[in-house]
């Protein structure tokens, strides 16, 4: 009796973390409990079994763990959620924990005491159970064989249970099997499976393979195994399908949008080798044919260096890729200079005519991107930068610290140092911050901070610039383009990326040193604080903007200059409410909570009238647009992004793998939103929509693939060596 009693109270607290965990989380949205259920009876008889098999002291002590551990780790969880909108991962606390504790104290403080009321309802359930086991005077049981042999039959029920439901997802092809082995998703499985669930898969998924299949090595985490035959079929197809697109990112008929040719020089004789005559009038030019942009690969030395089914599966899809050609704005901007900024927390709804000009400025003149994308990672801004600056899918937590030992061949320093052009890379924060001061300089980057964290001087001095004030928070970002400007503005050519922080959360005038600084700019507008300090923190920005210009005017080195500019991720911090406000419209419908505005930016090109860029297009698709702008012979294949100016359909993904095309929105959970031509009708006939819908999935999961592939195999280094000169 003693042992059912502990087993189900055990049990039931579980469970009861894991519906108000739900509740206080993610409201009345869509739950199954069935997978957590059976955890939750696995867990438990696993603490049932060693409370019952210890005496004296321990068992009191791990019978204690076993009440307050879950209160504690689900408080935790749900503190986390509300901050950062992810559930907290082992490798966050591992390799981030003495980074988030130092640097977000405050936001930690703040999440606690917003949720102090669901973190006590949480400890309710252990604060019972201690009472009623003391009123009845209920003693832990010492067990015997037989309660040994019944709690492991528990045991075995609860892991069978688990199986079972694994199982029939897999057999029924149900999304939440695929969210929980092939592409691991720990927000969704959080949301709709349980926070057990989460953390089981998180924390014990290898050493449990058996209950999830995810021991195959030769199947990474996060990473689609696809079946013989895929490999590499459905990207083709789309890229060289029946539906064209045009710079809207409107399909028009097959043909009709071929690549803008450039016209190129003519020779003097005639086509039979013959001299034309004296007084024949020269031919016209002919027009130079879109070319592809690719390296010429030797795919049987890929194959060669293809030491596991990885490297083999990666060799197949790069090889079936449909060539990407080059197009009009093929080197448009070949010779000039670049500052490239990643900016904290920045999002349309900072930009304001009248209280940051600049930014209105950048945004509304040169090209105009329409439906620009910035998707929210697992690493907010860690995964953010990763994306800018290397055009893959994050594979889950710290891709770019994941990459620092790799061979980073493609990204933008390595094209431009074959120029002879160096590359300079700022952040006002700490240099040790997400290992900056190793995956920077591995980017190709003569990388520096304002301050060290916990490095050495001696050792990485070298690596500070000076500020005025180094220690506020967040740091000003005009500050630091006053002291890093001098380093580079005078050289010939260069390029330059800046990693700003002036618009980093949380947003109010008490904790946030930037928007304290620019209150009264602010103090007229018909909004909450919130909304206030958010847009005042970004007139920060918006100065450090006016001066970047003003200084490369100065040193007449703004007209060959180009500017790009985008978010790491929207305003995260906020809710979801906050975030409306801000916007002024309601942001429910879609993906629209994660558009945003992409800077790309030439004084020339402010003076004409501006390029609208209607087709689809995000974050993922910085690195392969400028390559293409700036005329670097790249291929288009090592990257999961695609050149924008392109004439391949515009296409976003996302961590849950939903995605916006030119043609559809497909947010999991909700109905398709289907793009619709000038006459208002649905651009992909009736009759399509659902073969569209599968190839676009399989589009997505490939280039998940892809992104992990490159990343844990450091796959570059193979394509270096079957480069054909």
């Amino acid at each position: 009796m003693y042992m059912f009693i502990l087993w189900s109270s055990l049990a039931g607290l579980l469970l009861y973390l894991e519906i108000a965990y739900h509740f206080a989380g993610f409201g009345w949205s869509g739950f199954n409990p069935i997978f957590a259920a059976a955890l939750a009876a696995a867990w438990a008889g696993v603490e049932t079994l060693l409370i019952g098999m210890l005496r004296g002291r321990l068992k009191r002590a791990v019978y204690q763990a076993a009440l307050w551990l879950p209160v504690v780790w689900t408080s935790a969880q749900l503190v986390y959620l509300r901050i950062f909108r992810e559930p907290l991962l082992m490798e966050a606390m591992i390799r981030g924990g003495g980074d988030a504790l130092s640097n977000y104290w405050r936001e930690a403080l703040d999440g606690i005491v917003g949720a102090l009321p669901f973190i006590v309802v949480f400890a309710l359930p252990a604060v019972l159970m201690l009472a009623v086991f003391r009123r009845f005077r209920w003693r832990l049981p010492d067990f015997a064989l037989l309660d040994v042999m019944r709690t492991m039959v528990v045991i075995a029920l609860g892991a069978a249970g688990g199986i079972t439901v694994m199982a029939v997802g897999e057999v029924m092809d149900a999304e939440y099997y695929e969210d929980y082995t092939e592409f691991y998703d720990p927000l969704t499985v959080a949301k709709t499976m349980g926070v057990l669930p989460m953390f089981q898969r998180d924390t014990l998924g290898r050493a449990f393979s058996w209950l999830a299949d995810l021991g195959q090595e030769d199947r990474p985490a996060g990473s689609m195994n696809l079946a013989e035959g895929d490999l590499g079929e459905e990207r083709t197809e789309q890229d060289s399908g029946s539906l064209e697109h045009n710079l809207s990112g409107r399909p028009t008929e097959a043909g009709e949008n071929q690549p803008l040719e450039n016209t190129g020089a003519s020779g003097e004789a005639a086509e039979d080798g013959s001299m034309l005559p004296e007084n024949t009038p020269e031919p016209e030019e002919e027009e130079e044919k879109p070319r592809p942009q690719q390296f010429n690969l030797d795919f049987q030395v890929l194959r060669s260096l293809a030491d596991n089914d990885k490297k083999a599966w990666l060799a197949d899809y790069i090889e079936g890729l449909a060539p990407v050609y080059t197009n009009e704005y093929t080197g448009k901007f070949k010779g000039y200079n670049l500052i490239f900024l990643t900016a904290e927390g920045f999002s349309t709804y900072a930009i304001d005519e009248e209280l940051t000009p600049t930014l209105y400025r950048l945004t509304h003149t040169g090209f105009v991107f329409d439906n620009y994308y910035v998707p929210l990672w697992q690493t907010s801004t860690s995964d953010g930068e990763y994306v800018n600056c290397t055009a893959l899918i994050p594979d889950g937590q710290f891709s770019m610290r994941k990459s620092g030992q790799n061979d980073m061949a493609y990204s933008l320093p390595r094209f431009f140092a074959k120029e002879g052009v160096s590359s300079w890379g700022y952040h006002d924060g700490k240099l040790d911050y997400y290992e900056r001061h190793e995956t920077h300089p591995n980017l190709g980057y003569n990388f520096k901070a304002c301050k060290l964290g916990g490095l050495s001087e001696a050792e990485y001095g070298h690596m500070i610039f000076p500020m005025d004030n180094p220690d506020s928070w967040p740091a000003s970002d005009l500050d630091m383009m006053i002291h890093t400007l001098p380093e580079y503005v005078s050289r010939d050519r260069f390029h330059v990326y800046y990693m700003t922080v002036s618009g980093h959360m949380n947003y109010n005038f008490k904790g946030n040193s930037m928007s304290f600084k620019n209150k009264d700019a602010v103090a007229a507008l018909e909004m909450s604080e919130n909304a206030q300090a958010y847009i005042a923190c970004h007139i920060e920005l918006d100065k450090a903007l006016e001066y970047l210009l003003a200084q490369l005017e100065e040193a007449g080195k703004l007209e060959n200059t180009v500017i790009c500019m985008s978010s790491d991720h929207y305003p995260y911090a906020m809710t979801d409410a906050e975030y409306e406000e801000l916007a002024g419209k309601p942001l429910s419908e879609g993906m629209d909570t994660y558009r945003n505005s992409l800077i790309l930016w030439n004084s020339a090109m402010a003076q004409e009238e501006p390029v609208h860029v209607e087709k689809v297009c995000g974050a993922m698709d910085l690195v392969p647009t400028l390559l293409n702008l700036f005329g670097f012979e790249y291929d288009a294949r090592m990257y999961a992004g695609r050149d924008i100016f392109s004439d391949q359909e515009g296409m976003v993904v996302f961590k849950d793998r939903s995605f916006v095309t030119d043609c559809a929105v497909y947010k999991r959970g909700s109905d398709v939103i289907w793009s619709k031509d000038q006459d208002g009708n649905d651009i992909i006939p009736d009759e399509q929509k659902e073969a569209y819908l599968q190839e676009k999935k399989q589009e997505v999961k490939n280039l998940y693939q892809f992104s992990a592939y490159v990343l844990q195999e450091d796959y570059y280094q193979d394509v270096e060596q079957a480069v054909i000169p």
